[in-house]
C-alpha cells in the first residue's frame, strides 16, 4: 500500500513537472480561483506565466528571499488538492532563510545557478541540474553563492504554504505594505511553517 501511495505521489509530480515545462500556453490561467464543485483544471504554463507576486517589505531590516516569486499550480490557481508548485530566482548573494515545514516535503529543483544548502544536518553545494527532497519538519536554507542568478522550481507535496507565500506578498504591480517580524510568524503559522530566529540563521 506504501508502494502504491510513492507511486502516486511520482506520478502527480512527473504531470505538474509537464505542464510547468509545457509548450504552447493558455492565457488567463493564473490568479483565478474555481468555482466551488468544479474539478481540477490541467495547465499549460510558459515560464512568464502564473500568479505573480512582490514580497513585503521587512520592517526589521531583513532580506527577503527574492523580490518576486511565481505561483502556478494552487488550489487558487487551478484547483489542484495534492500539489503546489512555483517559480522564483535568486540574485547573487540572496539566500532563502532557515525555516521548516510541519506538513507539506517540499523539493526544490536547481535549473541554474551555484546554491549553498543546509538541509537538517547536511550541508554542500548544489548546481544546475541539482536537487533537493525536504521532509516536513527539516530545517532548510539556501544561499546563492555563485554570480548569476539561481532559477528555481518549488513544489509542496499538499496545499498550504502558498498561504504563507501571499501572506508575505502582494500581487504583481501593487505597492509592497511593510511587514513585522511578528506578522512574518503570523504568515508562516497560517501555512504550517516555523521561521528560524535570526541568532539561527546559518552564516557563510
Amino acid at each position: 500500500m506504501k508502494t502504491k501511495a510513492i507511486q502516486n505521489v511520482i506520478t502527480s509530480l512527473a504531470a505538474v513537472l509537464i505542464g510547468l515545462c509545457g509548450s504552447p500556453a493558455q492565457s488567463n490561467q493564473s490568479g483565478v480561483a474555481p468555482s466551488p464543485g468544479t474539478t481540477v483544471r490541467p495547465l499549460l504554463l510558459e515560464g512568464n506565466e502564473g500568479e505573480l507576486r512582490t514580497r513585503r517589505v521587512h520592517t526589521d531590516g531583513s532580506a527577503s528571499a527574492s523580490s518576486q516569486f511565481m505561483l502556478k499550480v494552487s488550489p487558487k490557481n487551478n484547483g489542484s488538492q495534492h500539489l503546489v508548485a512555483g517559480t522564483e530566482e535568486l540574485a547573487p548573494g540572496a539566500a532563502i532563510p532557515k525555516h521548516r515545514h510541519l506538513v507539506q516535503d517540499e523539493i526544490v529543483l536547481i535549473h541554474s545557478g551555484k546554491a549553498h544548502v543546509w538541509l537538517g544536518d547536511q550541508e554542500r553545494d548544489l548546481h544546475a541540474g541539482g536537487l533537493v527532497f525536504i521532509p516536513s519538519n527539516t530545517w532548510i536554507s539556501l544561499k546563492n553563492i555563485g554570480t548569476e542568478p539561481i532559477s528555481l522550481t518549488f513544489i509542496f507535496s499538499e496545499a498550504g504554504f502558498e498561504d504563507t507565500m501571499r501572506c508575505n506578498s502582494v500581487p504583481a504591480g501593487e505597492t509592497p505594505t511593510q511587514i513585522t517580524p511578528e506578522q512574518q510568524r503570523d504568515c508562516a503559522h497560517l501555512g504550517h511553517a516555523e521561521n528560524a530566529s535570526r541568532q539561527e540563521q546559518p552564516q557563510k
